[in-house]
């Protein structure tokens, strides 16, 4: 692959250097050499070991588990490239932590999506290349370019081969009405009927089905969303489906799958056949399940920072 004028690097820190090795790969290059750890008392360090002087570089971090510490590794990092003279820095962050918390839900609330973008932007970052935030104007937050991918192109495919000439047996479900706009466009990609789950959050990471909108009687349906967290909703939903809806079968995809608390157990324990993430939050050993299957978006990544690279537009990747 021919790349013009200064160099281009990838670098990585701690939270998901798989998806880092994945984009070099397919871009043809090698990681770039940089380390960075933890001192005794909590503080990170960071060592870049190659010039990275009028290089375009890009750093590769999710901000998932522990969020604070992946967020401080990212701007210490940025800090590290732009006092070596970097030319140019972009943040590639596939999972953007913090995104949920986007406005005041009551009085006294921080935005704190609001200040992470400051922080990036005040650390010394010139753009940024994320994908599936919460709240789309998020990017708006930022007052520098963000490139927002999207994780339904990926998704879509692996269940249009499963599908095949039996998409009349198939329903595509919103768990809330947040994720509506996400679950029409995976319809849409499908030529697939859509349908609604209406929840009622009573707080934090519990919630109570209320209503189905749509017809998913004997179907089998694929639930969408952008992030699985503890799984409250998902799982809500899809018993609702099948005990409410009389729903044949219920499977489900998401691009983040934080999997925090008990969401493996709920997961296990719940009617869902398959769970399908993309590989933007790494899966330990612990939160690894035959239910759960993981695509990888190295590549998806590596043609935007291409097409970033070369000055090319990003609108052609969302055809």
């Amino acid at each position: 692959m021919h790349l013009h004028g200064k160099d281009l690097k990838i670098f990585t820190a701690n939270s998901n250097p798989k998806v880092a090795e994945d984009i070099a790969n397919a871009l043809g290059l090698q990681l770039s050499k940089s380390e960075v750890k933890t001192f005794s008392d909590g503080e990170i360090a960071v060592s870049v070991q190659e010039s990275v002087r009028g290089s375009d570089v890009f750093l590769v971090q999710s901000t998932s588990y522990p969020v604070n510490d992946h967020l401080m590794e990212l701007l210490i990092l940025t800090d590290a490239m732009r006092r070596a003279s970097a030319n140019r820095i972009t943040a590639v962050i596939p999972y953007f932590g913090y995104a949920r918390q986007d406005r005041k839900a009551k009085s006294r609330d921080p935005i704190s999506a609001k200040l992470v973008a400051d922080l990036l932007t005040t650390a010394g970052v010139d753009r940024v290349l994320t994908m599936d935030l919460h709240a789309a104007q998020i990017q708006g937050f930022f007052d520098i370019p963000v490139d927002h991918l999207l994780g339904v192109p990926l998704l879509a495919p692996y269940f249009a081969q499963h599908i095949a000439e039996n998409k009349d047996e198939w329903v595509v479900v919103s768990p809330d009405f947040g994720s509506v706009n996400r679950a029409r466009n995976f319809a849409q990609r499908l030529d697939m009927p859509i349908a609604i789950v209406d929840k009622r959050r009573q707080k934090a990471n519990v919630c109570e089905v209320m209503n189905i909108i749509g017809d998913v009687k004997d179907k089998r349906v694929i639930l969408v969303d952008d992030m699985i967290d503890t799984a409250g909703t998902l799982c809500n939903a899809a018993n609702a489906l099948v005990e409410k809806g009389g729903a044949k079968e219920v499977y489900a995809c998401a691009t983040h799958g934080v999997l925090s608390g008990p969401a493996l157990e709920r997961i296990e324990a719940s009617v869902i056949k398959q769970v399908v993430l993309l590989d933007t939050v790494p899966l330990t050993e612990d939160k690894k399940s035959d239910k759960i299957v993981t695509l990888p978006v190295g590549a998806v990544f590596a043609e935007a920072i291409e097409r970033i690279y070369e000055d090319k537009p990003m609108s052609t990747m969302f055809a």
